[in-house]
């Protein structure tokens, strides 16, 4: 399985940017899809967990500005950015989970640059 990272670029404050995680296999074989940011010097954090049931999940310094969602036809998640803020800055991952058996996978990551 391989997940690839796409959407990133540089962006001004306030604006938006739609990032993209295509699975190389069926999305529905995942249990979660996770997206995490490393901002630099600073530690990976989880930004946002999609699962096939229940509410996705937020973290506090992206609620009401973030949005998670995926497209089964395209084995897609996306994860929608408005609003963002220069502390949205770092490398975006998409982190996933296999049903099957738990062994999760990770992208290589995309970069988000917000300026002020």
């Amino acid at each position: 399985v391989q997940l690839v990272e796409s959407g990133g670029g540089l962006v001004q404050v306030g604006g938006s940017l739609r990032l993209s995680c295509e699975a190389s296999g069926d999305i529905r074989s995942f249990n979660s899809v996770e997206w995490h940011r490393q901002a630099p010097g600073k530690q990976r954090e989880l930004v946002a967990t999609l699962t096939p049931v229940g509410t996705p999940k937020f973290a506090d310094s992206v609620k009401g500005r973030f949005t998670i969602s995926r497209d089964v036809a395209k084995n897609t998640v996306y994860l929608q950015m408005n609003s963002l803020k220069p502390e949205d800055t770092a490398v975006y991952y998409c982190h996933a989970e296999l049903w099957l058996n738990g062994v999760d996978y990770w992208g290589k990551g995309t970069l988000v640059t917000v300026s002020s």
